[in-house]
C-alpha cells in the first residue's frame, strides 16, 4: 500500500512541519524527503528508519552529518500525516517535542471526526 503524505494543518491554517522543513538546509531536506518517500512506498516499516513511539505515533529518523532529524507522524487510512519535526540532540526525545506531537494528533483527530 502506498501512503499519501499530508501535512498537519493547525486551526489557524499553518502547516508547522512544512514551515520547519523549509527552514532546513537543502541537503537535509533532501535526505528527509527520501526517508519519507521510503516510508510512503514501504509502509509498514520498522527500525532503523521508523520507530513506534506510542499508539498512533511513529517517527521517521533521518541521519545527517550534524545530527538526526525526526518527523513524528500518524497513519490515518492511506495517509501519512506529518505532525511534528525537529532536530534531536539527545538520546531521548524531549518531552516537549513528544507533547507537541500528541497535541497535534488530538487536534487532527478531533478535526477529522
Amino acid at each position: 500500500m502506498r501512503l499519501k503524505v499530508r501535512f498537519y494543518r493547525s486551526e489557524t491554517g499553518t502547516e508547522p512541519v512544512r514551515r520547519w522543513l523549509k527552514s532546513l538546509p537543502v541537503e537535509v531536506k533532501k535526505s528527509i524527503g527520501e526517508d519519507i518517500k521510503t516510508v510512503q512506498f514501504g509502509w509498514p516499516l520498522g527500525m532503523p528508519l521508523v520507530e513506534k513511539l506510542s499508539p498512533h505515533l511513529w517517527e521517521v529518523r533521518t541521519k545527517f552529518p550534524n545530527g538526526i532529524a525526526r518527523i513524528i507522524f500518524t497513519v490515518d487510512g492511506d495517509q501519512m500525516v506529518l505532525l511534528h519535526g525537529f532536530i534531536k540532540k539527545s538520546q531521548k526525545i524531549p518531552n516537549q517535542e513528544l507533547n507537541t506531537a500528541k497535541t497535534r494528533l488530538r487536534n487532527y483527530q478531533e478535526a477529522e471526526s
